[in-house]
């Protein structure tokens, strides 16, 4: 017990004493994760809200495939990103092995179903309540996607905080991806999994910290948004 105090004494040192590596690493999975989360949003809003309110052969196979993709192997993520971005690869050219921007593009392909898929439960709830008043207005299906994505966007926002949560807990993929290098693709999670197996508990314990408050964070964010999400649909449905 008193190894795991002063553990944890250790690790509050680090944190309130701005410790440059500790605050390094936060920093740089923090840039990582906001990379990949706006990547998968720019993919998966619209693809999330074009899936909602077109209709063509073979709709229910891709939102199986969409739904299925949400479980992908983490690892497996990592392998097939390793293998399209390495020396030998299609991708090799581009260099970005074994930085951030590649730790990025993984975590963005983990995010990207699920900002896609939860989109398009939004959306097609509200595309199936505004179809005719769209309609009636003149909307073609292309031009009611922003429409309601912007009316849902307290909905959509919990699924990008939801996205968010999934990249900031990510380790296989950018391990593998991004070689876990100190003072350039060090993340948390990765980090943490080092500094445990070295015996290191302070920086481990220390970003342990950050973590599990980051994610405290982004579940009191999401349920502040239902949350006011609620009276603000009814108010919508009044005024209707």
């Amino acid at each position: 017990m008193s190894d795991l105090t002063e553990g944890f004494a250790a690790a509050f040192r680090l944190l309130f004493g701005f410790d440059a590596d500790l605050w390094e690493i936060i920093i740089l999975s923090l840039e990582v994760n906001l990379a990949a989360v706006v990547l998968s949003c720019l993919i998966g809003l619209p693809l999330g809200g074009a899936l909602a309110v077109y209709r063509f052969r073979g709709r229910k196979a891709v939102i199986v495939l969409v739904n299925a993709l949400m479980g992908l192997p983490p690892v497996v993520v990592g392998l097939v990103v390793y293998l399209m971005l390495s020396r030998s690869g299609p991708l090799g050219a581009l260099n970005i092995l074994f930085t951030p921007g590649a730790m990025a593009i993984a975590q963005a392909i983990l995010v990207t179903p699920i900002v896609t898929a939860l989109t398009r439960q939004i959306v097609e709830s509200l595309w199936h309540d505004y179809r005719e008043q769209l309609t009636s207005l003149g909307s073609s299906r292309r031009r009611a996607i922003p429409t309601l994505l912007w009316d849902g966007r307290t909905a959509v926002l919990t699924a990008i905080l939801a996205g968010f949560g999934r990249a900031a807990a990510e380790v296989g993929a950018v391990i593998i991806v991004g070689g876990n290098i100190a003072h350039h693709t060090r993340t948390m999670t990765t980090a943490i999994a080092l500094e445990t197996g070295r015996g290191n508990l302070a920086l481990a314990l220390g970003l342990g910290i950050v973590l599990v408050t980051l994610a405290i964070v982004l579940n009191a964010a999401a349920w502040m948004v239902r949350e006011r999400s609620t009276p603000e649909a009814a108010l919508t449905g009044a005024k209707l």
